[in-house]
C-alpha cells in the first residue's frame, strides 16, 4: 500500500507542472475506471452526444405526418384482464385512448372527413373515438401500441382507393346471384325434408 501511495505522489509531482492533464497512470492503470462496454468502445465512430429530437410540426398539407399531440388526447389507465398473476391486480396497464374527431385539427381536413364518415358507427354519442390496448403488461408498451393503432387507422383512410372496374362489378354481381341461388336451394331442400317428416293428413270426403 505504501508503495502504491509513493508511486502516486511521485507521478503527481512529475505532472504538477502540467495543469491540463486528463488522466494519470499508476502501475499501468488509469485512475478512472472505464468499462469495456462503454459507448466510445462499442461505437468508436459515432457521436456520443445523446439528445431527444424535437417533435415534427402538425400536419399542414394533405398528408398525415404521423405526429400525434398527446396533449390533444384523453388517456386513462385501468386494470388489464386475462392471466398475469397478482401483478395484474396491482397495476393499471390497460390504456384507454380517446379524442374528439371533430376537434382533431392535427389531422388533415380531407382525411378527417373520411374518418368521420367511416368511423361514425364506432364513435360514442359525445363524438369520441376510442382505442383500447392491453396487449402487454407494460403501461408504456400499451400506450405505444394504442398510438400505433391510431396512426394505422388514419393512414388507412388516407389512401385513395381506386374505383372498381366493370369486370370487377360484373364478377361481384354474378357472385351475389350465385350465393342467392344456393341459399334458396338449401332452404327449399330443408323445407322438403321437414314436410316429409309430417304424418299424412286424412281429409274428409
Amino acid at each position: 500500500m505504501n508503495k502504491i501511495c509513493g508511486n502516486f505522489i511521485s507521478i503527481l509531482r512529475h505532472t504538477g507542472a502540467q495543469k491540463s492533464f486528463t488522466s494519470a497512470v499508476i502501475l499501468g492503470r488509469r485512475l478512472s475506471f472505464k468499462s469495456d462496454l462503454s459507448l466510445d468502445k462499442i461505437y468508436p465512430n459515432s457521436r456520443l452526444k445523446l439528445f431527444t429530437p424535437p417533435p415534427p410540426p402538425p400536419s399542414t398539407g394533405d398528408k398525415f405526418s404521423g405526429f400525434i399531440p398527446i396533449s390533444e388526447l384523453e388517456i386513462t389507465y385501468s386494470r388489464s384482464s386475462g392471466p398475469g398473476g397478482q401483478h395484474v391486480n396491482c397495476v393499471n396497464t390497460k390504456v384507454d385512448l380517446r379524442f374528439k374527431l371533430v376537434e382533431a385539427k392535427w389531422i388533415p381536413e380531407k382525411t378527417r372527413q373520411k374518418l368521420m364518415e367511416g368511423l361514425k358507427n364506432k364513435m360514442t354519442k359525445e363524438g369520441y373515438f376510442v382505442i383500447k390496448s392491453d396487449l402487454t403488461r407494460s403501461q408504456q408498451m400499451n400506450l405505444a401500441d394504442a398510438m400505433e393503432k391510431l396512426r394505422s387507422t388514419i393512414r388507412e383512410y388516407e389512401v385513395e382507393k381506386a374505383a372498381p372496374t366493370e369486370d370487377t362489378l360484373e364478377k361481384l354481381r354474378r357472385r351475389q346471384e350465385r350465393a342467392a341461388r344456393e341459399r334458396l336451394l338449401v332452404k327449399r331442400q330443408r323445407s322438403l325434408t321437414k314436410s316429409a317428416r309430417q304424418a299424412p293428413i286424412v281429409t274428409d270426403l
